[in-house]
């Protein structure tokens, strides 16, 4: 049994592992409220895209079946968040559930999130407005020479992380890297419960190529659509590339799919690697998530 006063927990694994749904599950049984640590379900306009649990629910309201959510849609896409700007609005969430007596519960598969609510964030200095649009724009049209100033080792992600640590180089001189080395501060859940839900890679890829075709004929057209129409970051999510191009001719139906798979399929191996190598888990399931594993955690903290 595990004393889970005064605690939080941590359920992260890969997309389509079905976490979202098990957190959800959980939070029904234990009295518990969802808190997002996902970078892309923060933002709105991109439900059925990011594959958030408001996909197809029209807006973003505060609750699901009863159960608080903290987190989801809160952000325009043409603006940007620092991971020290998440960690404050988790904050703020985490109190707010607190509160009402509930137990959060923190979902998602954003290491970089679950890094600053575990053990805190480097003390980086606040990045100019100049330097952010800067990077941004690097990013976006030059990439090649974005690459010459990070360092040899930079592992090339998405592309607002790679932003992130061009603003960071062009503010301070210094590499991302380099700043996370330094003494940490602020970890809001150090000794939180952390789940990890790791189905088989076979598992999760059938489940990837299965969904993304259904995807792109549900909301998530309407969601490119506008993204197109207002002249919004298309780059946020991975899909929402994709079906840009689709819509602009760019690309076929069928290779927009295809693109969002191999996409997709990349970026939940780095989360894999990412948790065997970053992520100090407490609990795994290895599969995806039934009810027999939800009865299996409350035991544990009941």
């Amino acid at each position: 049994m595990i004393d889970m006063k005064n605690k939080a927990i941590i359920i992260t694994g890969p997309t389509a592992s079905g976490k979202s749904d098990f957190a959800h599950n959980l939070a029904r049984r234990i009295n518990g409220a969802i808190i997002n640590c996902d970078s892309v379900q923060i933002y709105s306009g991109i439900e059925n895209i990011s594959a958030s649990p408001f996909a197809g629910l029209g807006g973003c309201p505060n609750e699901i079946d009863g159960v608080p959510y903290k987190l989801f849609s809160i952000l325009p896409l043409n603006e940007h968040i620092s991971v020290a700007d998440y960690l404050n609005l988790a904050h703020k969430a985490m109190d707010e559930v607190v509160a009402m007596g509930k137990t959060p519960i923190f979902v998602g598969g954003t290491g970089y999130y679950i890094n600053v609510l575990v053990n805190g964030i480097s003390q980086i200095p606040e990045i100019s407005e100049n330097n952010r649009k800067r990077a941004r724009d690097m990013v976006k049209n030059n990439p090649k020479a974005v690459y010459k100033l990070l360092p040899n080792d930079f592992v090339k992600t998405d592309p607002q992380r790679t932003a992130r640590a061009l603003e960071v180089f062009l503010e301070t001189g210094k590499s991302l890297v380099e700043w996370q080395k330094l003494p940490r501060s602020g970890a809001l859940v150090p000794n939180a419960l952390k789940i990890l839900v790791l189905p088989k890679r076979e598992i999760l890829l059938d489940k990837i190529a299965r969904r993304i075709p259904k995807m792109i004929h549900g909301g998530a057209l309407i969601e490119a659509k506008n993204i197109i129409d207002n002249n919004l970051d298309e780059t946020r999510a991975i899909g929402a590339t994709q079906i840009c191009k689709m819509l602009r001719g760019e690309l076929t139906e069928k290779e927009a799919i295809d693109n969002w798979i191999v996409k997709t399929n990349q970026y939940a191996k780095r989360q894999r690697t990412w948790f065997r190598g970053q992520y100090d888990t407490d609990v795994e399931i290895p599969n995806v998530p039934q009810d027999e594993d939800v009865e299996r955690i409350v035991k544990m903290i009941s």
